[in-house]
């Protein structure tokens, strides 16, 4: 009964959360009859989540977790971009080029990580977690704040109804985007060919960008969202501004929740005591990609 109560109060405060993110960014932005658009985002990011717990929890199967958070990005960011044409103006240049990129970055991203499970067979963060109803449910509640706030600076910046010109701040943010984009890309790339390998069976890859840090792929991926983040910032005004929360989040996410946290401590129950794994601990940074300390 405790852990129903705890679930069903974390689900609402999700909710709330994302509630008032899209009345501050949905300040001065478009509307959907009386309600910003940015509200009608966030509930369809929810919506799709629960639609999706129902036949997981039946079938007892994350296996479309990621997935399903990957094609909400998609359907969000290009109902948004629908929603944001004007009759006379049309589209927003910034609206398209925030859309493709989000497009471009879940399209990749969204396929890989269920083609990692499906060949894992499970995905062990949801062993005890997928037998629960409340905390399952939570999972997939979480996941659609997640895509929400995320997205949250990306979509305030399409629905504004204040447009400007795509200048040096846009070309800016792409750079930066692309930047975290191919880090995260290469990052993923080099460690899929390492785990192909036969003899790197059971073995922590320690090579590539793996070698300048611990987590490159999550690198990558707080840097293109401040790339997105800096594409908005141009428009932004008011509580708009709140918005910029969305990096900050997925950093705050990546570092202290459900990214290097896990991981570090599964390589820890994995092969703590190795002594090379030990030393690749100590001269390797854990997020941002240094040089190696030599004889650390």
């Amino acid at each position: 009964m405790k852990k129903i109560v705890i679930c069903t109060g974390l689900i609402v405060l999700c909710i709330a959360i994302a509630v008032g993110l899209s009345y501050a960014g949905g300040d001065g932005g478009l509307r959907y009859g009386d309600y910003p658009v940015l509200l009608v985002c966030a509930v369809i990011a929810f919506a799709v989540q629960w639609l999706a717990f129902i036949p997981a929890y039946i079938f007892q199967t994350e296996h479309y977790y990621d997935l399903t958070g990957s094609a909400t990005y998609v359907i969000i960011v290009l109902l948004a971009l629908f929603l944001s044409a004007d009759p006379e103006l049309g589209l927003d240049n910034r609206a398209i080029l925030l859309a493709a990129l989000v497009v471009i970055w879940a399209a990749r991203l969204g396929p890989f990580l269920f083609r990692r499970v499906k060949q894992a067979g499970k995905d062990g963060r949801f062993d005890l977690i997928k037998v629960s109803i409340p905390r399952f449910l939570l999972t997939w509640t979480l996941q659609g704040l997640w895509v929400f706030v995320t997205l949250i600076a990306a979509l305030t910046a399409m629905t504004s109804q204040y447009r400007e010109p795509l200048g040096m701040v846009a070309l800016l943010g792409s750079l930066v985007w692309l930047l975290g984009f191919a880090l995260e890309v290469v990052a993923d790339a080099q460690k899929s060919a390492f785990n192909k390998k036969p003899e790197n069976a059971g073995k922590f890859i320690n090579v590539g960008l793996w070698r300048w840090s611990r987590h490159p792929n999550y690198f990558g991926e707080i840097v293109l969202w401040c790339g997105v983040a800096l594409i908005a910032v141009p428009v932004l005004q008011g509580w708009q501004w709140l918005s910029l929360i969305s990096p900050l989040f997925v950093v705050f996410l990546l570092t202290r929740i459900s990214g290097v946290p896990l991981l570090e401590k599964r390589a820890d129950e994995k092969w703590g005591g190795n002594v090379n794994y030990e030393n690749y601990k100590t001269e390797t940074s854990v997020l941002i990609p240094l040089p190696p300390k030599r004889g650390a």
